[in-house]
């Protein structure tokens, strides 16, 4: 369901989404995390930069979203910061799925507007799947 959402939002856009879940976060700030997550997974390497990684780390309830340089100056902080929102209020109803795929269906409406499909040039280029932690 979480992975056909992904795809769904991929074809309309250039861009890359992709989910890492583990149980517990390394770092005081699950930024940290997330960005060290997007680089190891080399969401850099896109070719406009904009990759986006949605970061869980279920037990000690922290998240995080990453987004590469291109679609992060494209949207500007404050639209992350309501994103983040959003998914945490229905993680506190506890609508997990519900909340992750409404975050992939903003992500790729946003990534569509910044960074639309050209059927020509466009190539998926990072896998879809979820990636899990430890």
């Amino acid at each position: 369901m979480i992975v056909d959402t992904i795809q769904d939002e991929e074809r309309r856009t250039s861009g890359e989404i992709r989910i890492f879940v583990e149980s517990k976060c390394k770092y005081v700030d699950p930024v940290d995390r997330a960005r060290e997550i997007f680089f190891q997974l080399e969401m850099e390497k896109t070719e406009d930069r904009n990759g986006v990684l949605i970061y869980i780390a279920h037990k000690h309830r922290q998240l995080a979203i990453f987004g590469d340089e291109g679609i992060y100056k494209a949207l500007g902080a404050s639209y992350w910061d309501q994103e983040v929102a959003l998914i945490l209020k229905e993680f506190n109803a506890s609508k997990f799925v519900e909340g992750i795929i409404l975050i992939i269906r903003d992500i790729g409406t946003a990534l569509h507007e910044k960074f639309p499909y050209d059927r020509d040039t466009d190539k998926n280029e990072l896998p879809d799947d979820i990636v899990f932690g430890h």
